[in-house]
């Protein structure tokens, strides 16, 4: 005969067992039905198998689900409590509730031992009881989750401390890093509020050593006169549970008696209590976080000088900071739920340049949002930078097109001199060296203009303000002029003495190149007027021509740089790098004056505007015989300001 057994299977343990044996799945359905429980609660295993619980009251499910959650989060549970029969009936039962894994390690569900109570009585109130404080506790559970701000959790806690868990006091103890504090109270004086003292000495400090998720500590077995919660007459026991927000403790809850006493159920509902403020506290401390993410982003949005959109996945706006509405003209309101009133670029990376409706350059690049379905689109104001690429262009193309004509004829002319010089003859090697000295000349001329013109742009201009006779200057440049105005009439219209402050130097530049652009724009002839007039605190030069005019728009744009109006722009029919009225205009302006342009029914109106000198003594005649005499010809001479 065989001495070896079977093993026993956990059927025949489950068939055998005298308490009712109840498995149920992470659904709450019904996995597990053994004999004991039917013949407990009446229904057969065909019945209840794969269905929801039937034996839990109505009003006791909240305890259930609490329950079970409980055990979820830790170590199995029992309590005493009622359920009911399939006859309607109730039956007092004491319920232990452990936690099911699988193989892996994971939750798989809830086995529930269950068999009447020997004290029926007892059972009973016990159990109603709980049905009470767990309806309550789950109503305080609820009131604590409506409230995202950290401080309103826990004084929501903290006052509803005393109340499920009967104690005298409580306060809530906030763990930084080797310190705690206290954070929140309830019936303890207002001035404990704040209070800090060492972790290693206090009671969370040891709650935190033993390992345990509750402490108690009493009169009994410890001192508590040499405790802060000693501010509580009478106190003989504290009750104390971590907290933890995140699997990390984060505070303590502190439930203190001095009148009542303190049981097991009390200790569990403050530990289900400390399970669900940790819940609570880790999300409004997330949505604290996210609140001051947030704050962060929107700072750094609003303060940022490109504008910046958020689209979603349709392509429509969802946020529009404040540059935004500045560079675009529309505000958030507007464009909120709409298209961005640009072209969005194809891809990442890949930027769009964009001229919008009030003239402004935009630059637009667009980033994806990692794991959403939106972009971010950052655009900025590119109108400067365009206009200066634009003037760069511009500046290369018309001073190749002005050194092109000098250089050609010096290298012509000396190459005839280098080749056949001996043949010119004297006349010849003459007329060859007059003409490359014109053409350098030119060169110099070109190159001076130039180098005004960063000086200006640079504001390295010093001038001289002195008082001198305008009228007396004015003749000099007419008279240096008049030679060169073959089909023009050049006329002074005014005499006698006009007094002005400035830099008489610098006038007769300003002077000369309007006399200059006079001349070259009436190519056809006709009158070209000098006059000065006196004003109350100023006067005024006016400059006329019979011209080709300036086009509508332009009377301001002609002294941008580089920039020539309507026919003067053609560079085959008139030279000049579109500068030199830039270069009048900050002249007159540093000398405290201003210069305009005007349409006329027939040419063009320049006029100037400066200082008036009051004063009449004899000595300032001597100022003006200063001023050159020879003006060297057309153009701003070159002479440094």
């Amino acid at each position: 005969m065989s001495s070896e057994r079977a093993p026993l299977s956990a059927e025949a343990v489950l068939a055998s067992s005298a308490d009712a044996v109840i498995g149920i799945d992470g659904e709450l359905r019904v996995t597990v039905w053994n004999p004991a429980a039917e013949r407990m609660f009446g229904w057969g295993a065909d019945e209840v198998l794969g269905g929801e619980l039937p034996i839990i009251p109505q009003e006791l499910r909240p305890e259930y689900g609490a329950v079970l959650e409980q055990v979820r989060a830790g170590t199995p549970l029992t309590i005493f409590t009622r359920r009911l029969r399939k006859d309607g009936t109730a039956v007092d039962v004491r319920v232990s509730t452990g936690c099911v894994h699988d193989d892996q390690g994971r939750h798989a569900g809830w086995v529930l031992v269950l068999y009447p109570s020997e004290k029926e009585v007892q059972a009973q109130t016990s159990a109603m009881e709980r049905a009470r404080l767990v309806r309550r506790l789950t109503d305080v559970v609820a009131d604590i989750n409506a409230d995202l701000s950290l401080k309103s959790v826990l004084d929501r806690i903290i006052s509803s401390l005393t109340e499920l868990t009967g104690a005298d006091a409580g306060g809530f103890v906030l763990l930084d890093e080797n310190r705690v504090e206290l954070v929140s109270l309830t019936h303890l004086s207002e001035e404990l509020y704040g209070v800090s003292a060492p972790l290693e000495s206090s009671l969370f400090g040891e709650l935190l050593r033993s390992g345990k998720s509750v402490l108690l500590a009493n009169s009994a077995t410890r001192s508590l006169e040499d405790l802060v919660w000693a501010d509580l007459p009478g106190l003989h026991t504290i009750a104390l549970c971590v907290s933890n927000v995140q699997g990390r403790p984060y505070g303590a809850l502190y439930a203190l008696y001095s009148q009542r006493k303190v049981g097991h159920v009390e200790l569990e509902l403050l530990e289900l209590l400390a399970e669900h403020a940790g819940v609570a506290i880790g999300n409004a401390m997330a949505y604290e976080e996210l609140k001051l993410q947030r704050a962060r982003e929107q700072a750094v949005s609003d303060s940022s000088a490109d504008g910046i959109a958020v689209l979603d996945y349709d392509g429509r706006v969802r946020k529009w900071n404040r540059s935004a509405a500045e560079l675009t003209g529309y505000t958030s309101e507007q464009m909120v739920g709409q298209p961005p009133p640009f072209p969005i670029p194809a891809a990442h990376g890949e930027p769009v340049k964009h001229k919008n409706e009030g003239g402004r350059w935009l630059e637009i690049l667009m980033a994806r949002i990692p794991n959403t379905d939106e972009w971010v689109v950052d655009f900025r104001d590119i109108t400067a930078q365009k206009a200066l690429e634009e003037e760069r262009e511009f500046f290369l193309a018309s001073t190749g097109h002005e050194l092109r004509t000098p250089v050609t004829v010096i290298q012509g002319y000396a190459a005839l001199l280098s080749r056949k010089g001996e043949r010119l003859g004297p006349e010849g090697r003459q007329e060859a060296s007059e003409i490359i000295l014109d053409r350098a000349r030119s060169l110099a001329k070109l190159v001076e203009r130039l180098r005004l013109g960063s000086d200006v742009a640079s504001g390295e201009m010093t001038v001289d303000k002195v008082p001198f006779d305008l009228v007396e200057l004015l003749g000099q440049a007419v008279a240096a002029f008049r030679p060169l105005a073959e089909r023009q009439e050049l006329t002074l219209d005014s005499g006698g003495t006009l007094w002005t402050v400035g830099d008489p130097l610098v006038t007769g530049m300003v002077i000369d190149q309007l006399l200059e652009n006079a001349l070259k724009f009436s190519p056809s002839g006709g009158a070209v007027r000098v006059g000065a007039q006196e004003g109350e605190d100023t006067v005024t030069i006016h400059v006329d021509d019979e011209g080709i005019g300036i086009d509508p728009g332009d009377e301001e744009r002609i002294f941008e740089r580089f920039f020539q109006s309507g026919e003067r722009g053609d560079r085959r029919g008139y030279s000049g790098l579109g500068i030199g009225l830039y270069i009048v205009r900050q002249l007159v302006r540093e000398q405290g004056g201003e210069v305009t342009a005007h349409r006329l029914a027939n040419g063009t109106r320049m006029r100037v505007t400066l200082p008036r000198h009051r004063g009449e003594d004899a000595e300032l005649g001597s100022v003006v015989s200063e001023t050159p005499k020879s003006r060297g010809g057309t153009g701003i001479p070159s002479a440094k300001a």
